[in-house]
């Protein structure tokens, strides 16, 4: 069951995602039949915190409320430099006598300087997934997600997705229901479809390529097409062989992963910016049918078009 709440508030902390964590596990609603927690923030000294938004919180408290704390989160903080190593050994003590680590955006930068991510999964935010992982090679970082819980070690995306990554360990802990009631208190939904993949801006365009630039501007502008990487080669006037070792050298993807992603990416906006059917962007898109077009939406974004569209449509005409 869980009791208590250890908050590590390190310097440039965010406000947002501190305030997340404060409603979610430090207001006293014991009142309205929930569950309370015994909480407390806390940085390495016990004393005040500049934030990201210019200015200071006062914890008053150090680091003790974390050595027995069942659950210990980490908020996004100044990750120019490792956090100071008794944070680190601090959190090592809480993973190994079985407490939930947390840290939500990129807290998890603090998680993975105290050796936590090796060999797990984790994410962050979308923006700083490639660094996490350039970091920490150990860790498994899935970038699409809204929060990964691998054993103990729960990690959030970014900014919102802390709301997600908090109720995950409420309604482990206190089951559904109190998760659910917790949610419509804070007028939030209590599980969000899909994964943070669908909130990444890739724009439409074609990878700088020594070679094969004209044939990606050509099939970008005709995705509607039918395009394989027959008839992409034959446009390069190479053999598919070669064709394929070639767009795999200079993008760094296969010729099919490559077309799949930029019919999806022009799904999307068609999706945001249109009021097109699913069957007509399915077609204009380049994938023939509504059904492989939801195929292709779950696969990559863990969504529908239908939610996605409800979720980023746009109401400008």
């Amino acid at each position: 069951m869980l009791r208590s709440v250890a908050v590590i508030a390190l310097p440039d902390v965010a406000v947002f995602e501190l305030g997340v964590l404060c409603e979610l596990f430090g207001y006293d609603r014991t009142a309205e039949g929930l569950p309370g927690h015994r909480f407390s923030v806390c940085s390495p000294d016990g004393g005040p915190v500049r934030t990201h938004a210019g200015f200071s919180i006062a914890p008053e408290r150090d680091l003790a409320p974390v050595e027995d704390a069942d659950l210990v989160a980490v908020v996004p903080f100044d990750t120019g430099e490792d956090p100071p190593e008794e944070v680190l050994a601090a959190l090592r003590r809480a993973h190994d006598r079985g407490a939930w680590v947390m840290s939500v955006c990129t807290g998890a930068f603090a998680l993975g300087a105290a050796g936590l991510l090796d060999g797990r999964r984790c994410t962050t935010h979308w923006r700083h997934t490639d660094r996490l992982a350039e970091k920490y090679p150990a860790a498994k970082v899935d970038p699409g997600v809204l929060y990964v819980a691998d054993g103990n070690v729960l990690t959030g995306a970014g900014t919102a997705a802390s709301v997600d990554a908090g109720l995950h360990v409420i309604r482990q802990e206190h089951g559904s229901a109190v998760a659910t009631q917790l949610a419509r208190r804070m007028v939030v939904p209590p599980h969000r479809d899909g994964g943070q993949a669908q909130y990444i801006e890739t724009p439409v365009s074609a990878p700088e390529c020594a070679t094969l630039q004209p044939v990606l501007t050509q099939v970008l502008e005709t995705l509607d097409r039918p395009h394989t990487v027959e008839s992409m080669a034959d446009l390069a006037h190479m053999a598919p062989r070669t064709f394929a070792r070639k767009f795999r050298a200079e993008t760094g993807v296969t010729p099919h992963d490559w077309l799949t992603s930029q019919r999806v990416l022009l799904a999307r906006r068609l999706l945001e910016d249109t009021g097109l059917g699913v069957d007509a962007i399915a077609d204009r898109s380049g994938f023939g049918s509504a059904a492989t077009l939801r195929h292709h939406f779950a696969h990559r974004l863990s969504t529908t078009p239908q939610a996605y569209r409800g979720t980023f449509r746009s109401h400008a005409r």
